[in-house]
């Protein structure tokens, strides 16, 4: 017997999936290493503890743990969003299972297991595939307007020249830069004509850059705070299309803020990454906080489509291209958004992928 009790310790020592015994009271009895791993606490500190000290959930209360124990019925959720001690975030599949042993207080068996990556590695694979999807639509419609756009202006500037009244020259003129205008903006949908032109270069010096010239564009009362790693290394990349790709994200953010308030950019190294289908040792994130008023949720999933704003004089483009410019050097770019706390994310990989898209963060 005491030869089984050890197996069946060791079995829980090196589970992957966090386990978490609860007494009557909702009282910790036991958390296996994954769990503390999970926690980020000791079992040892957290032992006797009520359950509110380890995680907190607007579904997965006390309440409802203890009509658990009263039904002796279990549950599983998932997609459960917990909030840990120091307003650490995570999301987990959970199962909550009444221990029912006759002559003995009935025990709440809770078992989690990291969701996260999962999630994470989808919603990209979908941002991708959207994006990718939206920029095959824009270049056909595109080029389907450059063609009668290229005639309307010829025709315009021929009857011109036809007209010797003055009034109607004024007509054709308008016809003339409407066409231009709209040419222009069929450009700027169709994006960047060329490959990028990669050296090593240092993210910091693009970041000051792009900090520099939105200082100068923008009122005293907007402030830039750096927030700089400055043991990262050197980037493989197109200095000038990744400053493009920040002066949208930034400039975005500035007039959200309307020219009051704070933006930060921070950089910071992840390793083990995923980005699409492939997994890298070293991935440069580079973040760009604001604390504007946030965007709104019908938007949120829809930003990075061309012609989506949420400004009456907006055209759409800025986030759009950006995503297309970091996409050129095998990155991505991911928004969360709530009010007080605008998050813009840029991944982009410091070294070559393998391939294995189980691989992750």
């Amino acid at each position: 017997m005491p030869c089984l009790a050890r197996l069946h310790q060791h079995i829980l020592d090196n589970l992957t999936t966090a386990v978490v015994l609860l007494g009557e009271d909702l009282r910790l009895r036991y958390m296996n290493p994954a769990a503390e791993e999970l926690f980020d606490v000791s079992v040892g500190r957290m032992l006797g503890r009520p359950v509110e000290d380890l995680f907190w959930n607007a579904e997965l209360t006390p309440e409802t743990l203890r009509q658990a124990l009263r039904s002796g019925h279990p549950f599983t959720d998932r997609e459960l969003a917990l909030e840990l001690p120091g307003r650490r975030q995570v999301t987990v599949g959970c199962t909550v299972t009444p221990l029912l042993t006759p002559g003995a207080p009935v025990e709440l068996l809770v078992e989690m297991e990291r969701v996260d990556r999962h999630l994470r590695i989808a919603r990209e694979e979908t941002l991708i595939a959207q994006q990718q999807a939206a920029r095959l639509l824009v270049r056909g419609l595109a080029h389907e307007v450059k063609n009668p756009l290229g005639g309307l202006r010829g025709a315009a500037q021929l009857l011109e020249r036809e007209l010797h009244d003055p009034a109607l020259k004024e007509y054709t003129g308008i016809i003339i830069g409407e066409a231009d205008r709209l040419q222009e903006l069929v450009d700027r949908l169709l994006g960047p004509h060329s490959l990028p032109r990669k050296r090593s270069i240092n993210i910091h010096e693009v970041l000051e850059r792009v900090r520099t010239l939105v200082l100068a564009e923008s009122p005293e009362s907007l402030s830039v705070v750096r927030d700089y790693d400055p043991s990262i290394p050197e980037l493989n990349a197109d200095p000038d299309q990744l400053i493009q790709a920040l002066l949208n994200i930034v400039r975005n953010a500035v007039q959200a803020l309307e020219g009051r308030g704070r933006i930060t950019l921070r950089t910071r190294t992840v390793r083990r990454f995923t980005i699409g289908h492939k997994c890298y040792r070293v991935v440069l994130r580079v973040d760009i906080i604001d604390n504007g008023p946030g965007i709104p949720k019908e938007l949120l999933e829809n930003i990075f489509y061309p012609m989506v704003t949420g400004r009456p004089d907006g055209t759409g483009l800025g986030l759009s291209i950006a995503q297309f410019l970091i996409s050129q050097h095998a990155g991505l770019v991911e928004c969360d958004s709530r009010p007080g706390r605008t998050v813009f994310r840029l991944h982009l990989p410091l070294e070559n992928g393998g391939a294995g898209a189980d691989a992750g963060e």
